[in-house]
């Protein structure tokens, strides 16, 4: 017994030197992502970081191949990085015979890609957006969607407020699309969960909400009573200086204050800090949503190749829709894709900026099939044909 332990021992460290062994099962994954040009600096507590997602990708395929040296398979990460300005259909195009994409691109350059005829015969997995559109009317059925979509991160606010019985909230909208996009995700929850809008209020300063937020916060609340104040401003441009400012004191959630993640640097439960310890060991900072997102893409494709024992992509894609497809995600439960939008079903993280407030679905909001279908678009609801 101790020879063999020894012996696989040995085979481990030998096919780790090498990379490969020989008869190992190659399966290569790309990872395609355009660099981004850096926002105004609106805090120095919180560097921008560019290569947010890569790292993920780049531990998870370490984790793969943990596993590959037992099934016989050996996965290979290509990395496109297309620069600012770059031409990223091009730099698409050359990926060749690779078939397993991980995209971290912006909602529509996940559309451009999906649509080229290069891309008709690979399984591309979206890392990097939230929009509830690329999972409804304009879904393509070879995309996967990693991180929680809108509706998702909505819902999950929005049974954690029933929960606590705070049913009126006052929605304050930023001046980007992106924040009308959440402001809509948040009045289909509020009106699922049967919660009341007392009031809808544009952001539209165009100062230095830093040197006005004392003067202009409280005038801009006042006159309304309310449970929460829930703020769209996915840009980060105003939302934080909105708490302890307002005319009466209420909580902040929504993109600011509490807000619904796919990941937070504060979650530790069901071997969470395991993942966290080993990411920042190899990154040197705190894994954020889109290197989770990332890891889960990467981790998902060794998954469904070891189970469904190929690396073909429709073999891999048909055991991802299936039912006996299940993911470790580090948040309590099986993660899994849904078969009719593919947006990968999981637990949202409710997050204070330094606690983990809840995880949502919250205890006591039932389904037929599952109790993470509460969460965004279920199957009767979905615009994705």
């Amino acid at each position: 017994m101790i020879n063999r332990i020894r012996y696989l021992f040995l085979v481990v460290a030998a096919c780790s030197a090498l990379d490969v062994c020989a008869g190992q099962q190659a399966v290569k994954i790309a990872y395609v992502f355009q660099e981004r040009e850096a926002p105004p600096a609106l805090s120095n507590l919180d560097a921008f970081i560019q290569n947010k997602g890569q790292l993920g990708a780049e531990l998870a395929i370490s984790d793969n191949n943990t596993t590959g040296q037992f099934t016989g398979q050996h996965y290979e990460l290509k990395k496109i990085v297309v620069p600012i300005g770059g031409d990223i259909v091009q730099a698409f195009d050359q990926l060749g015979d690779i078939g397993l994409v991980v995209l971290n691109v912006k909602p529509e350059q996940v559309k451009q890609l999906a649509d080229l005829p290069s891309a008709r015969n690979k399984l591309l997995f979206d890392a990097a957006t939230s929009d509830d559109e690329l999972r409804g009317s304009q879904c393509r059925h070879h995309v996967l969607h990693i991180l929680p979509s809108r509706a998702m991160r909505a819902d999950a606010l929005a049974q954690y407020m029933l929960k606590k019985r705070w049913r009126e909230w006052f929605l304050v909208i930023g001046p980007a699309v992106e924040d009308k996009l959440y402001a809509d995700a948040i009045k289909r929850a509020a009106k699922r969960y049967n919660m009341k809008l007392v009031a809808e209020k544009a952001w539209d300063n165009t100062y230095d909400a830093r040197r006005s937020a004392q003067s202009d916060v409280p005038v801009f609340t006042q006159g309304e009573d309310y449970d929460v104040l829930v703020v769209a401003d996915e840009q980060g441009l105003f939302g934080e200086y909105l708490d302890y400012r307002t005319w009466i004191p209420r909580p902040v959630i929504g993109t600011q204050g509490l807000i619904a993640t796919a990941w937070h640097r504060t979650h530790e439960q069901w071997g969470a800090v395991q993942l966290q310890n080993r990411f920042k060991e190899q990154a040197g900072r705190w894994m954020e949503e889109e290197d989770y997102a990332a890891y889960l893409a990467v981790r998902a494709i060794g998954e469904a190749s070891v189970r469904a024992k190929s690396f073909d992509v429709k073999t891999i894609k048909d055991y991802m829709l299936s039912d006996a497809f299940a993911l470790q995600g580090y948040k309590g439960k099986p993660l899994s894709f849904r078969a009719w939008d593919g947006q990968l079903r999981q637990p949202v993280l409710l997050a204070a900026p330094r606690s983990l407030v809840a995880v949502a679905p919250i205890e006591g909001f039932l389904h037929p099939k599952s109790e993470l279908d509460t969460l965004g678009f279920d199957q009767p609801e979905t615009a994705c044909k």
